[in-house]
Formats: structure tokens, sequence, C-alpha cells
């Protein structure tokens, strides 16, 4: 018997989002105590927090300018994606709508340095494309200037030093970009990454001279990500940092001080770096004491004036997420967040074990396994909870309710089959296109390894998914139907053409550069796609939904239900309709996963 209900853990907080304001005297995060996230502000450690915020709906991010006390903050309605800008004056606590547009999407890109305009990205003008904005920060609406019109999806890395320069990113897949500038007088945009094939150019910083950019990226004949210098003269490419085998994660730098963090992936764990670029020399640097953290995984990093000091969240398999600050050159670090554990004491969670499961064709396939305590030999329930993306990673961070689950005696195994990111370039494009359903075969293969394991009851084995991770839900119940006790399908792709005829026609190309084309690949696509292999599947399904959902539309969960219920499957289906991809309300969150409880106690 659970010691506490789902309502209880679905209540342990999260705080997160960080970000310095203007003279370091306080900062601001996000934290989800109300039942969605909202904007708190901090004036030193662990003190009491004052809520700026008091929305139904969450905000996905907040800025504070670097002049004045006023932050940006983003937010959208009933989770379409359509986030609008607004400005919260930190002294009167009023807010304004800066943007005012909700049939487009806003993409946040920065602070000029000054305070006095910001620049964003938005489909305003054409729903499939995203162009570049500049706005004061006293206009609203229409006020905005169009600078650049796009031609796909680009996204901001951040003003010049000088703000006369804006550093442009331009994706055409996950493993695709390119990086531009932007001049803001002229209007002109120079190229800086000619590339032929797939190239990642990501986490791009102005270096403090405004000369370079450094950037994370895999071109030439890297398989992981590495920390460079791209000279802006020469068009010159020079390795900072190699990951060892590893990917960098990425970069968060001050471009006044040059002093950086950056972070390595390993194996799904965070390893950071702190260090500061020599100004004669811009691969060349000085390293300070690393930050000593508790949990994992660790990032979303804003350095605060004068880069004395820097602060980030951390989460861990047994640690909520909370803000901790550091000293650059001491490495002193200190927990200024509170976000509480609803009561339940942190010493009942449990940790995961990192694993390597053989595939069918050899091929190791990384996950983390957690057991619960008291495990009987041959009882042992399993959820196996599979990722989205498909270029996404399943890592070590606190899951409320992965912890929910385990009080209750299930055993929990989160794969990073191929495709998975993390791993490099080659392991990611093991699922592309023709090979997906090998991904789907390596699900198979980890179900048989906890099959073998003598804690686990192979008899009630459930799969979990969300979004892509719906999909391997639904495709491991048509493929290896007689593995399964039961399936939970939770925003998930049913049908990869309807999916790809209905999504937000701004995420089209690039899922067609994951998934294969409705041009050239729809055969295929219908062969793989769950809806056609439905007479196969034997195990009791429960499909969620948001009825919002611009990534994913609600249609892919009405059409599973449907044709599984005709297959005479025992199926439910609970759509929300105020949600998006995914629960971020607290009593939507409250009622799926209580409902998800009962299903698996039913079935499992």
């Amino acid at each position: 018997m659970a010691s506490y209900d789902i309502e209880r853990y679905l209540n342990v907080r999260s705080a997160y989002g960080v970000s310095f304001g203007p003279e370091g005297e306080r900062l601001s995060f996000l934290m989800d105590t109300t039942g969605t996230s909202q904007i708190w502000t901090l004036e030193a450690p662990r003190e009491w927090p004052e809520q700026r915020t008091f929305f139904d709906e969450r905000v996905t991010f907040a800025s504070w300018s670097p002049e004045r006390p006023e932050l940006i903050f983003g937010m959208d309605e009933g989770g379409n994606e359509r986030a609008q800008l607004f400005r919260l004056d930190a002294e009167t606590g009023s807010i304004e709508n800066l943007t005012a547009m909700p049939d487009a999407k806003h993409r946040w890109g920065g602070f000029s340095h000054d305070g006095d305009r910001f620049a964003f990205t938005s489909n305003r003008r054409e729903e499939a494309v995203f162009d570049v904005y500049v706005q004061h920060r006293d206009e609203t609406g229409d006020d905005a200037r169009l600078v650049y019109e796009g031609d796909g999806w680009l996204s901001l890395s951040g003003w010049s030093p000088d703000d006369s320069r804006l550093l442009v990113s331009q994706a055409y897949s996950n493993f695709d970009q390119d990086l531009s500038v932007l001049d803001l007088e002229s209007g002109e945009m120079d190229h800086l990454t000619p590339h032929e094939g797939d190239v990642r150019y990501q986490s791009a910083s102005w270096a403090p001279d405004g000369e370079g950019v450094y950037l994370i990226t895999d071109e030439g004949e890297a398989d992981t990500l590495y920390l460079a210098y791209l000279d802006l003269e020469t068009g010159e490419l020079e390795t900072v940092v190699d990951g060892s085998g590893w990917n960098v994660d990425g970069i968060a730098l001050d471009d006044e001080t040059g002093r950086f963090v950056y972070s390595r992936n390993v194996e799904g764990y965070t390893e950071l770096a702190v260090g500061e670029f020599d100004g004669e020399e811009p691969t060349e640097f000085e390293t300070f004491p690393e930050p000593d953290l508790p949990g994992g995984v660790a990032g979303g990093v804003s350095f605060g004036p004068d880069a004395e000091r820097f602060a980030l969240s951390t989460s861990g398999d047994t640690v909520n997420t909370n803000v901790f600050v550091m000293d650059v050159e001491t490495g002193e670090t200190e927990r200024w967040t509170a976000a509480p554990t609803a009561g339940i004491p942190r010493e009942t969670f449990d940790e995961s074990e990192l694993v390597h499961v053989e595939s069918f064709d050899g091929l190791e396939i990384p996950g983390f396994v957690t057991f619960p305590d008291d495990v009987e030999e041959g009882e042992t329930p399993v959820i196996v909870d599979i990722h989205g993306g498909p270029e996404s990673q399943r890592r070590p961070s606190f899951s409320s309710v992965k912890q929910y689950f385990l009080d209750r005696g299930y055993a929990y195994f989160e794969p990073n089959v191929r495709g998975s990111a993390g791993y490099g370039s080659e392991y990611a494009a093991l699922d592309d296109v023709e090979k997906r359903m090998d991904s789907v075969a390596d699900i198979e293969a980890c179900v048989e390894w906890l099959r073998d394991h003598p804690a686990v009851d192979p008899d009630r084995i459930a799969a979990k998914g969300g979004s892509y991770g719906g999909f391997m839900v639904l495709a491991a119940l048509t493929e290896y139907p007689d593995l399964w006790a039961a399936g939970i399908d939770v925003v998930g792709i049913a049908n990869f053409v309807t999916f790809l005829e209905n999504t937000g026609d701004w995420r089209r190309e690039l899922r067609e550069a994951e998934y294969g084309s409705l041009e050239d690949d729809r055969e295929f696509l219908e062969e793989i796609s769950p809806t056609n292999n439905i007479e196969t599947i034997d195990a009791p399904l429960f499909v969620l939904h948001g009825e919002n959902d611009p990534r994913v539309p609600v249609g892919e969960a009405e059409q599973i239900a449907d044709h599984a219920a005709e297959q005479g499957v025992s199926v439910q289906k609970l759509i929300f309709e105020d949600e998006g991809h995914g629960f971020s309300k607290l009593e939507n969150r409250i009622e799926a996963y209580s409902a998800i409880a009962a299903f698996l106690d039913e079935h499992v």
C-alpha cells in the first residue's frame, strides 16, 4: 500500500528558470506552488519568496532587464504554444501584454544591453515561417519592427556586445542548423556556417569583443558535440573543448567578462566546467572550481552582474529541482530556493541505476532502472516509460510521478533507445525514416531483459510514453503484443500521415526531416502507423490527450481509441479541454495520474 496518494506526490515542487536581477540583489525563478509555474522572486538564500504572477496558465520563461527592475515573460493559452510576451514591473507589480497577437507564436530573443529594446522571432506574417522583430520596451502589439523576413524556423541567440547585430539560428532538423549575423542597420544577413549534410551549430554566444562566436557543433568528422570558436572575419572554426566521446551540451557566456559555464552530458549525468576566456587568445581560458551540487542533472545558468557568481537549477532521482548560486572564483555553492517535497521525506525517494541492454543487432541500449524498497523475487510489476522526441534523452532527474509508482511497488525502467540524443550523431540517426522500427525492437530487447530479472513478474509489464513516446507505446503493443499487460499513450502519434498533415504548419518541415516526408515516404509511414496495425493489439490501452495540442493534434488520440475499441480491446480515453501537448495544470495532472494509477492497478 502506498504511503502517500498521487496528489501529495504531484505537490512536490520544482524551482527552475532562474534569472538574476540587474543589480544582482535578487533573482527570479519559476515555481509551481499554485499548480502552474509562476514567477517568484527572492533577495537572499532560503528567504521567503514573493510570488509575482497569478495566472491559471503556466509561465514558460522570465528574463530580467539588464538595467531596470522589470522582467519579460512568456505565456500561452490552454497549452496552444502561441506564446505572448509580457512585461512585469517588479516595483509596482503591473503587467502589460507587449505582443497581443494571440494567433502568433513569439520566441524570445533577449534584451539589448541597455535594456531599451528586445528581440524575438514570430510567425505573424506567415504561419509556417518565423521572422525577426525588434521592439522598444515601451511599445506594444504591432509596434514591433520587422527587421528580417525568414523562410523557415528562425530563433535568436542574442545581441552583439554593441547591440548593432543579432545572432540568428535557422533549424532544418534537430541535427542540422545554420548560424547567421543580422546587421540591424542595413538589414543584411551574413551566413556564417555554409556546410553540406547535417551539421549542428547550437548554443551560440557572442565573444566579448564581438569579433567571434562560441558555439557547440559536430562540424567535421565529430560524432559528438564539442565547444568551438568561430572567427567572424576569417570564418575559421577552432576547437576549444572536445567532449571526449560525450556531448558538450551547451555554454552560458557572459559577453562582458568572458566568464562561462559549459556542461558535458556523460551517460545522462551533467558535468559542469567554469572558466574565463582569455581576451587575447579566444581559445585559451582559465578554469575555476567546479560546483558541488546535489543530484545528477543541472542547467539553466544565469550570470549575475560582473559575472562574479551565477545561478542554475539542479535535480536528481532523489532531489527535487531547486536553484543554487555559485561564486565563480571560489566555487562556494549555496542553495537559494526551498521548493518543498509536500511533506514526503526525501530519504524515501528511490535512486536509479544506469544499465545497458544488448539489442537484436548487438547494439548496447542505455537505460535507467529503479526498483522499489522491499522487492519480492518474481513479483515486481514494471512500468517501461519511453521518452518523446525522438531526439530526446531520459536522464536521472527528479520525477514525482516515478516516485509515486515506486512507492506503490512498481519498478521503473527508462530506456534511451537508438535515436535518442546524448550518445552521438550516429546513434541518433539509427532510427531515421526506414529504420524507425529498429527502435521499437530495442524496447522488445529491454522487456526481455526485464523478464529475465529475478525481481520482475514477467506477466506484469506495462508500457507508458508521451508524444513520440506515445507512438513507441502503440508500436510496441502492436508489434510485440505478448509482452505487455497494459499500455498508456499520452499525447502520442497514432498515424504518421495524419500527424504530419495536421501538426502546426511551422513544425511540419522539421518533423518530416526526422520521420520521412508525406511526398516521398507516405507508403512507409502508413505501413508503420499503429492505426494500420491495430488488429494485433491485445493489451488494455489508456489514451490521454490535450484538446489544444498544436504538435500532435487530438485526432491522433481519437482515432487510435476508436480503432482499438473496434478490435474489442479494453480502451479508456481522457481528453483535457484546457491542455495542449502535455498536462501543465495541477488539477488536470491529479486527474490524469489518478486515472492512470487506477488503470494500472486494474490491469497490472
